[in-house]
């Protein structure tokens, strides 16, 4: 797979650790099951897990060797994932439940049966050996410092960017976009529940029924019924989107994963559509309030929209650009842009969901703050209230975005340390969105009155993804 070999190579040039539990869920997640022949497919992939994890581990040994290795928090939290998709937590083990879908799919062959089931066996032996080397060996030979310091973050961060940063002046800006993003949900609360301050907007927003879908089906379907609304009203007016794309579903994610919502795009014939994928975390009663400009980031106009349309350009595009894409600085960057840009067009005039877009903001500023504040152990401002002049480090950056992202606290802790496992990746979001608004107004000034958003957004994303440099300089012809 592709993607599994790219995180292989990101590892060997960074040190930078990967989840391949979430890797290969994601991938046997979107695998087709309607024929015979899907499932002999699934068979032979689920044969080559062995092989792959055993890769992975040799892979992780050598850099142990060299001495450049991920994190022991990194390491704990691979080895948690590991352990629950061989069923240590008390989870039936994820690849059995592939045996468990089998067996619903109607299909009478028990050869085939035999060799799912033994492939899911020697799949789940494999996560557990995977867990255990990652507790007994890899472990103790991890640094607990989860600074990687600023020559590996700025390669990290080319890597994921396709742009070479300030990394400072980043930090600072970051900085400046969280007191704006404060700023503007400070006057939201206001337009909810009048005195409030953004706590108490939350409360409200968190504890009214009404506000609020009760079962993991009826939320589900709630956000099928969004998307498909959405796509309708888009097309047309503000976007042209072409009829494969047009399709996309909803999904609830297996447990086991982080808890941050994923979107997997559709196959290259469109025979597979693009998901959106929630994980629950167990929970069985979902507020809106945030829920609304999440649907918009990872399904339309923002990941599905973006990704299936490069998939449907076909050979206008590289296949790189169709499958790979161009970088997290681009698809992220979009697919934040599409958030705020929902915003513009008036569909989130509700001061709720707005609020949940401004959430959503102040996040990916936490996220530049944190991720080069812990990495290059810069320091807090003077200026700011929260442990002014301190030195960051990972108990810090937790305490920061349990405090200012305005998310739950398992989210966030969950957040942490997925981000502090990539660097340069969690700047990606607020990076790329800066670079898509400038691109932006840059045409606007060119155009003048002549600027026509919707060709704006049609030209930009038939060029395909592509790093951040290189779309400055496409957009500026």
């Amino acid at each position: 797979r592709p993607e599994l070999y790219d995180a292989g190579e990101h590892f060997r040039v960074t040190g930078s650790l990967g989840s391949p539990a979430a890797a290969l869920r994601r991938v046997f997640d979107v695998m087709p099951r309607a024929t015979i022949e899907d499932w002999r497919t699934i068979a032979t992939r689920l044969e080559q897990v062995p092989r792959g994890i055993a890769q992975i581990t040799e892979l992780q040994a050598e850099g142990l060797r060299r001495g450049l290795t991920g994190a022991r928090r990194q390491a704990a939290e691979m080895a948690r994932q590991a352990g629950a998709y061989s069923g240590e937590e008390g989870n039936r083990p994820f690849f059995a439940t592939l045996v468990d879908a089998f067996d619903g799919s109607g299909f009478d062959v028990p050869a085939l049966r035999t060799d799912i089931e033994r492939a899911a066996s020697a799949a789940t032996a494999a996560f557990a050996d995977y867990a255990g080397y990652l507790r007994e060996a890899y472990f103790d030979g991890a640094p607990e410092k989860d600074a990687v310091g600023a020559d590996r973050y700025q390669l990290n961060s080319r890597i994921y960017n396709g742009t070479t940063l300030d990394l400072e002046d980043t930090y600072a800006w970051g900085w400046d976009e969280l007191y704006r993003i404060e700023s503007e949900m400070a006057a939201t609360a206001q337009h909810i529940l009048p005195g409030a301050s953004v706590d108490e907007a939350k409360a409200l927003l968190e504890s009214d029924p009404d506000r609020a879908i009760e079962g993991v089906d009826d939320f589900r379907q709630w956000m099928q019924n969004l998307q498909d609304r959405t796509i309708a009203e888009l097309d047309g007016k503000h976007f042209t989107i072409a009829e494969p794309v047009k399709r996309i579903e909803a999904m609830i994610a297996p447990p086991g994963g982080a808890l941050a919502m994923y979107y997997t795009g559709p196959s290259e014939d469109f025979s597979r559509p693009g998901r959106t994928w929630y994980p629950t975390g167990g929970k069985t009663r979902f507020p809106l309030w945030g829920e609304v400009s999440i649907a918009y980031h990872e399904g339309v106009p923002g990941h599905h929209f973006e990704r299936a349309n490069a998939k449907h350009r076909g050979e206008q595009l590289s296949r790189f650009q169709r499958v790979m894409g161009g970088g997290s600085g681009y698809i992220e960057g979009w697919a934040l842009y599409a958030e705020r840009l929902m915003g513009e067009l008036g569909y989130l005039d509700n001061p709720d969901y707005y609020l949940g877009m401004l959430r959503a903001q102040a996040l990916r500023a936490v996220r530049v703050i944190v991720d080069i504040g812990i990495h290059l152990e810069l320091r807090i401002p003077k200026t700011e209230r929260f442990r002014p002049g301190e030195q960051w480090n990972a108990a810090l950056g937790d305490l920061f975005a349990r405090e200012r992202s305005q998310f739950p606290e398992d989210f966030m802790k969950s957040e942490v340390t997925r981000y502090l496992g990539a660097p340069g990746q969690a700047i990606s979001y607020k990076v790329g969105e800066r670079a898509w608004l400038e691109a932006r107004e840059a045409a606007r000034k060119r155009s003048r009155a002549a600027f026509d958003l919707k060709a704006f957004h049609t030209n930009a994303l038939n060029l395909g993804p592509m790093g951040l440099d290189q779309l400055t300089r496409e957009m500026s012809r």
